[in-house]
C-alpha cells in the first residue's frame, strides 16, 4: 500500500507539471468558467491573450516585443492591422494650361498621378503681375484616379485682381494629401 500512494504521488506531481507547462491555468485566463453547458477548465488555447503584445494567427503564436504593428500570414489575425508595405505616395506633375485672365478668375492645370492609387494632391498656384510682384498664392487639393490626370480649376482669392495678373506660375509638383 505504501507504494502505491508514492506512485500516486508521483503521478499527480508529474501530471501537474505537464499541464503547467502546457499552459492549463484554473481562471487566471478565464478558463474556469463554464460556457455553452460545458465544464470549465482545460489546457491552453490558442485565443489566449497573455500580454497586450502577443497575438495568434492560423493557430500558432507569438510575441510582437517591438510594438508596432502586428503582422502575420494570410490567416487571422488578433492584431490591429494587417501587414501593410504600402510606399509613399510619389507627387503629381503640374502643368499649366492656362493663366487667370479678366474673363476667368483662375489658372488651369493638369494634374498626372504617376502612383498605382488614386489620391488627393494639393496644387499650389502663384498669380503673379508684369512686375514679377506675387499677387495672390493659392492651393486646391483634387482627386486624381492611378495613373490618370485631372483638370484643375485654382481661382484666385479676390476675382478683382485677374485683370492685374500678367503670369501664373504653378508648383512643378503636387504633394499627396
Amino acid at each position: 500500500m505504501h507504494l502505491r500512494g508514492r506512485r500516486l504521488k508521483f503521478t499527480a506531481v508529474a501530471v501537474l507539471v505537464v499541464l503547467s507547462l502546457t499552459g492549463f491555468s484554473s481562471g487566471r485566463h478565464g478558463h474556469g468558467r463554464k460556457s455553452d453547458g460545458g465544464s470549465g477548465g482545460g489546457c491552453s488555447s490558442s485565443s489566449q491573450n497573455h500580454d497586450s503584445s502577443s497575438s495568434t494567427s492560423g493557430g500558432s503564436r507569438y510575441r510582437d516585443y517591438d510594438d508596432d504593428d502586428d503582422y502575420g500570414d494570410t490567416g487571422s489575425s488578433s492584431g490591429s492591422s494587417s501587414a501593410s508595405t504600402s510606399t509613399p505616395l510619389k507627387d503629381a506633375r503640374v502643368k499649366l494650361v492656362s493663366c487667370a485672365t479678366e474673363d476667368n478668375a483662375y489658372a488651369t492645370v493638369k494634374v498626372s498621378n504617376p502612383n498605382s492609387q488614386g489620391a488627393y494632391f494639393t496644387v499650389t498656384v502663384r498669380f503673379v503681375d508684369a512686375g514679377s510682384e506675387q499677387l495672390d498664392a493659392q492651393s486646391v487639393d483634387e482627386f486624381v484616379a492611378a495613373n490618370d490626370a485631372a483638370t484643375v480649376q485654382v481661382p484666385l482669392e479676390n476675382p478683382g485682381l485677374a485683370a492685374q495678373v500678367d503670369h501664373c506660375d504653378p508648383d512643378l509638383y503636387a504633394p499627396a494629401g
